[in-house]
């Protein structure tokens, strides 16, 4: 069955404000569930479709200094764990990388933060546990091709604190359910390589979190931008995704604006060189004008995955966002060289 495969540029989204399964007993997508809400209120209980199932919580930490990316991924065949640590200063960059096949051991809740995600093996250790008031981030690596790091980060969610959280729909049988959270206040340490880097306030320590569950169809190609800090007198998060949804009726495009989300239901243009991911690009959303942003790169990150009869591509590229925005209640915020990524991920999975 086919659901509001519309080409228009406006989505006609319904915001949800109560519990939702977001499956039937038989696993097809639960049409009550189709719609955005403030706060995680889906429960994602998945079920059957082995091999077509996407789970991944994923936290990105940034401040002035540095980056860590922290990923924890099962696609049914396989469980990916990966690590990441950028200095922005040197722009030296590490990344690890564990695949587990068959994804044998991963365990993931089926509510946003609903349990801890723990991960150890092969000299590589990560964990998201949640707590009352936000998630404690951890990740050891003891010795990685030479590299040592140790993180322990706390990500506050501070109260009404608003979140984007929207379903997908491709069909009854294909969909995804994503949480998307900015702005996050960071707080703890890193060390990498005998070096420890602070994380607080002081310098703007902001994390994202990237939680999704969901019945994908096999050749995906997205695009995502993201950025938390502060610009114009708030404290400014962005997200915006590209290609994936459209013809679907949802999109996963908001501002988050001093903890306050403003759902933006047009389809946002990314617009880039794929020969040269490292010129501008720009990110705009042509209908209304509520978001016109150039980012300008300053470190790419590509990646070839080759999975046997499956595979893809990550062109990632961290730099800072310039422009303008508009949130709900019409104010034009200025946004001046804000941190953060856009991607373009093809993937045949």
């Amino acid at each position: 069955m086919s659901l509001n495969r519309s080409s228009a540029t406006t989505a006609a989204e319904r915001e949800i404000t109560h519990e939702v399964a977001l499956c039937r007993p038989d696993g097809r997508l639960n049409t009550a569930a189709i719609g955005w809400s403030r706060r995680p209120l889906h429960r994602c209980n998945l079920s059957g479709r082995w091999g077509r199932k996407k789970q991944w919580d994923h936290w990105c930490v940034t401040s002035r200094q540095c980056v860590v990316a922290l990923t924890y991924a099962n696609l049914d065949y396989l469980g990916l764990v990966v690590v990441m640590f950028l200095d922005l200063d040197s722009k030296r960059c590490f990344e690890s990388m564990m695949v587990v096949p068959g994804a044998l051991g991963f365990r993931q809740p089926d509510t946003v933060t609903g349990a801890d995600v723990c991960f150890r093996g092969a000299g590589i250790e990560v964990a998201f546990r949640p707590r009352s008031e936000g998630t404690v981030l951890e990740a050891k690596i003891a010795r990685w091709r030479g590299h040592s790091l140790n993180a322990a980060l706390f990500a506050a969610h501070p109260p009404g604190h608003e979140t984007l959280n929207v379903v997908v729909p491709w069909t009854d049988q294909l969909f995804q359910f994503t949480s998307k959270h900015n702005t996050r206040p960071v707080d703890g340490t890193v060390s990498f390589d005998g070096r420890s880097y602070r994380f607080g306030p002081n310098n703007e320590a902001l994390a994202c979190l990237d939680f999704g569950r969901g019945i994908w169809p096999t050749n995906t190609v997205w695009n995502w931008g993201s950025a938390s800090g502060h610009s114009d007198g708030a404290l400014v998060g962005l997200q915006f995704g590209g290609q994936w949804t459209d013809g679907t009726g949802a999109t996963e495009n908001a501002l988050c604006i001093d903890g306050r989300l403003t759902k933006i239901s047009e389809r946002v243009i990314f617009e880039l060189d794929r020969s040269n991911v490292m010129k501008t690009w720009r990110v705009r959303e042509p209908r209304n004008g509520s978001v016109d942003l150039r980012f300008t790169p300053i470190h790419p990150k590509s990646m070839r995955l080759p999975l046997g009869v499956a595979g893809g591509s990550l062109d990632q590229c961290f730099g800072h966002f310039s422009g303008s925005i508009i949130d709900a209640s019409a104010r034009r915020i200025r946004v001046e060289e804000l941190f953060g990524w856009c991607e373009e991920v093809r993937l045949r999975w």
